[in-house]
């Protein structure tokens, strides 16, 4: 289905600007995502987008014919609107010219195959969506098989967050569990938990990685917590030879999950 509108007062146009806020993507079960590329992304990863919205005065790409057609040959919808409309909707006062709207994925634990990776992000209490995102697009980096988000974490599917992974979030799995439910999901299987750590942790190079491994990371000013860290089959510490007195929690995961390919790819 085609359609163009042209009222900022038309609902369509009231429930996308909606998907900006955590309570009404979950009440309809969909996220946005923004830019041609990304959509791409998505795309490629099998990932069609229910609406398409498309500034009018966009140039002809042969990227985003073939959006349009897939999105219409599952039925979807392909909306043509004005910039100023598009801006609207999706917040920003120079929009990309095309958005999508995704139906939100399974994030249950259930839907994790740890046995395809060797490698598994995890974060707790993860507050910043910057961050999310960025450890997503380290996921998909280094390999790993997704992220898995303990407690209370940003929400994978804001707009800020899915901007961050640069379209990671369309190829890393990603689950939501409280620390109750994770801790004896991990151990009903194989898996090395391995944190970062300066609680009886030995050095990050040349430590006793194995697959599937699973890089865990605290919260952004608190770390970890103690029981969480002892609940750790590895700790590890990375050296700090400035006066910071740790890593951005992002960038330690980057770090830690490099060191961990290494191990355990070879």
């Amino acid at each position: 289905m085609r359609r163009q509108i042209t009222g900022f007062s038309n609902p369509t146009v009231k429930h996308l600007r909606s998907l900006r806020e955590k309570k009404h993507r979950k009440a309809a079960g969909q996220f946005m995502a923004e830019g041609l590329r990304l959509l791409t992304d998505a795309l490629a990863c099998g990932h069609v987008p229910q609406v398409l919205v498309m500034g009018e005065q966009r140039d002809p790409h042969p990227l985003l014919a073939k959006l349009e057609a897939a999105v219409e040959r599952t039925g979807g919808e392909v909306i043509e609107t004005s910039e100023e409309i598009l801006s609207k909707i999706t917040g920003k006062d120079n929009p990309q010219g095309v958005a999508g709207v995704f139906a939100e994925f399974d994030t249950s634990l259930a839907g994790i195959d740890r046995s395809a990776a060797n490698i598994w992000l995890v974060a707790q209490a993860l507050r910043d969506p910057g961050n999310l995102g960025t450890m997503l697009r380290t996921g998909d980096a280094v390999g790993a098989g997704g992220l898995i988000l303990i407690d209370d974490c940003a929400d994978p599917f804001s707009v800020e967050a899915v901007r961050a992974s640069m379209g990671a979030v369309f190829t890393q799995k990603v689950a939501q569990a409280s620390w109750g439910e994770f801790l004896p999901w991990l151990r009903s299987g194989a898996g090395q938990l391995v944190a970062a750590s300066l609680r009886d942790a030995v050095p990050y190079r040349g430590a006793p990685y194995a697959a599937p491994c699973f890089v865990l990371v605290g919260n952004e000013s608190r770390g970890l917590p103690e029981d969480y860290e002892a609940a750790c089959d590895l700790r590890v510490t990375m050296p700090m030879k400035g006066r910071a007195d740790s890593l951005n929690a992002a960038v330690a995961a980057a770090v830690l999950a490099y060191e961990v390919l290494d191990k355990v790819d070879s």
